[in-house]
């Protein structure tokens, strides 16, 4: 076994410990731990979903205040490769992120990609929360999510080296949710990805899309998860495909443990909404997981 694979092996086994160390630390419920929508008034909705992702997209989920989420993204490679890459094990790319809540409507977070050497950072704010009692109520939770994302890739592209601001894209999502029952839960999100330099067989440097997720609860701590994103401005000439990814979220102690299949080697929005080059029906289908281990920094009031 060549040096490579063995530190990729190392690294795989390094993030499962981590996952397996939390039940260790904590025996309390998640939402005890992280108390991802924080909040006194007992009419407010909580966790509509477990974590601040259903798959790939963002969910309407914010941290609580003072939390700090530790989180590991991880991709395969294709499941039709074949024996040779040992079905995609052999070939993976990772995401490392940190995200902080400010406080429990406000979110930031930044992270880096071995997929193109890409550097991302986000913020995210709740806008309205889902509500009912006997005062007030709202049917809904409003999310809105911005990110700016820099490819760090050395190309060799003399246009990209001389204009470094074609490196950059930025996306905007405006997340609306609702919380049916206490197993099933649904969002939609109308999203906006601005790449800076647009690829030739594109007319606009502008992509619309819209988000479609879901989450159905099958036990105490295990869900399905499923996301779809829908490009609407596409043309004949784009190579690219909707991305689609179904899952299965398990709830440990601190941790949220993802495990998916997705046609989406990226995991920032710029590549899985505007560049996913998968397509389901020829097998071109990553295996992934997520794992989100969070620490409560700050004591709640």
């Amino acid at each position: 076994m060549n040096k490579k694979l063995k530190s990729y092996y190392f690294l795989v086994a390094l993030e499962l410990m981590l996952f397996l160390s939390g039940t260790a630390f904590s025996q309390d419920d998640l939402l005890a731990d992280l108390k991802l929508e924080a909040d006194t008034d007992p009419g407010y909705t909580e966790a509509t979903f477990k974590s601040t992702r259903v798959i790939n997209s963002h969910s309407v989920e914010t941290l609580g205040e003072g939390s700090l989420d530790f989180r590991i993204s991880h991709r395969f490679g294709k499941l039709n490769s074949g024996a040779y890459n040992f079905w995609g094990l052999d070939e993976a790319t990772i995401r490392l992120a940190l995200e902080y809540g400010i406080t429990d409507r406000l979110t930031v977070g930044l992270g880096r990609s071995s997929f193109e050497k890409t550097i991302d950072g986000y913020a995210k704010y709740k806008l309205l929360r889902q509500r009912s009692n006997a005062s007030a109520s709202f049917p809904l939770s409003v999310t809105w999510f911005s990110n700016v994302a820099y490819n760090a890739l050395k190309n060799g592209d003399e246009v990209i080296e001389e204009n470094p601001e074609y490196r950059f894209s930025f996306a905007h999502q405006l997340i609306i949710a609702r919380k049916f029952s206490p197993g099933v839960s649904l969002q939609v999100a109308p999203i906006l990805i601005h790449r800076n330099l647009k690829e030739e067989f594109e007319t606009s440097n502008d992509t619309y899309a819209v988000e479609f997720g879901g989450r159905v609860k099958v036990s105490k701590r295990v869900s399905i998860n499923a996301d779809y994103i829908y490009r609407i401005n596409t043309n004949t000439d784009n190579p690219y495909y909707n991305s689609f990814s179904i899952g299965v979220d398990i709830e440990t102690g601190g941790h949220v443990f993802q495990l998916h299949f997705t046609n989406s080697q990226g995991m920032i929005e710029e590549m899985f909404v505007t560049r996913t080059d998968g397509q389901w029906s020829e097998g071109d289908i990553f295996y992934g997981f997520n794992i989100s281990r969070q620490f409560a920094l700050k004591k709640k009031k």
